[in-house]
């Protein structure tokens, strides 16, 4: 935890320094003047967005399950940029929830909340390399459920949450469309807040110790932290005319435990805008992590699950919504 609120202090105080070196506006009569001449330093936008999916059968031969679903989103981007300072920071909300005919209950189908800072300086305006200091951070809202079974949980608020914090070197012609970024330097927290998971040593935590008869002797590890290598690299171009493509993908590596046991994160997303509100997305999203076990059902066909390890996980997303940018 040391190296964590050292990194943190440092990340953070930086940002205090650079917050203190805001100019003062010039007096009233010449305010008019002034602010036409005044560079723009700030961007601020928000996207919220509302995804509807739904199906229905009546009296339909072929068969098929009615259902419905939807997913609502908000992101907010809030960038400076001043000399040969650039601070970018992003805020992602997103929830989704599946209604399906002759199932029990709401599925969650989206859940996550991320936020993103980074503060970056070069030498010179014509430089693209930046020496930055980066910080991820990741959980969800809801608790998850391996469906249908809905009696236990597999995942909470905070279990797991992520953090990652370092700094490095980062490339960019322009920041906000392409990205490249090295740390040799960024400590991974990983939190299991749960009770029942942290004891169950989910997401890679040390387990609860127990005695003889099952009972907890010492209760199990909430908060485990990695020091290692991280590569980011972060692409947004028209692809044609309302045709977006967004990539983004990250690889980490712990240098003391399992040193080239790499996490994976990858997502691709096509976005086409069909107006100013109406838009479509096809996404796809791969994670691998050693410290996710995957559970299965046991082969002699009892109700007990066996951890089979790591897998690789995969998810892709199909939706046409609206979307108000403000």
């Amino acid at each position: 935890m040391k190296i964590l609120f050292f990194l943190t202090a440092i990340f953070l105080g930086g940002f205090t320094q650079f917050g203190y070196s805001q100019e003062t506006f010039l007096s009233s009569e010449n305010h008019k003047t002034a602010l036409k001449n005044i560079p723009i330093i700030w961007e601020f936008e928000n996207k919220a967005k509302l995804d509807v999916n739904e199906i229905a059968f009546v009296n339909w031969n072929a068969g098929g399950a009615s259902s419905i679903s939807g997913l609502i989103a908000l992101e907010t981007i809030l960038n400076y940029t001043k000399g040969h300072l650039k601070w970018k920071n992003k805020s992602v909300l997103r929830y989704g929830i599946n209604k399906q005919e002759d199932t029990e209950g709401i599925r969650k189908t989206e859940d996550l909340i991320e936020l993103n800072s980074s503060l970056g300086y070069r030498t010179s305006k014509t430089s693209n390399w930046f020496y930055s200091a980066k910080m991820d951070f990741r959980t969800q809202f809801a608790d998850g459920y391996n469906y249908p079974d809905i009696s236990q949980r597999i995942s909470a608020f905070m279990a797991p949450g992520y953090l990652h914090l370092g700094s490095g070197i980062e490339y960019g012609k322009n920041m906000e469309k392409l990205s490249v970024y090295v740390s040799p330097l960024t400590v991974k927290a990983t939190f299991v807040l749960d009770e029942m998971l942290s004891n169950q040593g989910a997401f890679g935590v040390r387990p609860a110790v127990l005695d003889d008869n099952g009972l907890i002797m010492e209760e199990g590890e909430r908060v485990r932290e990695e020091v290692g290598i991280l590569f980011t690299n972060n692409y947004e171009t028209d692809i044609v005319k309302n045709i977006k493509l967004t990539h983004a993908v990250s690889f980490y590596t712990d240098y003391i435990n399992n040193f080239g046991n790499v996490d994976v994160d990858f997502e691709m997303l096509l976005g086409f805008k069909v107006n100013n509100f109406v838009n479509a997305s096809l996404g796809s999203h791969l994670k691998y992590d050693n410290d996710i076990k995957i559970t299965e059902p046991s082969e002699d066909g009892s109700e007990t699950e066996v951890v089979s390890g790591a897998k690789v996980q995969w998810k892709q997303m199909l939706g046409i919504g609206v979307e108000v940018v403000f």
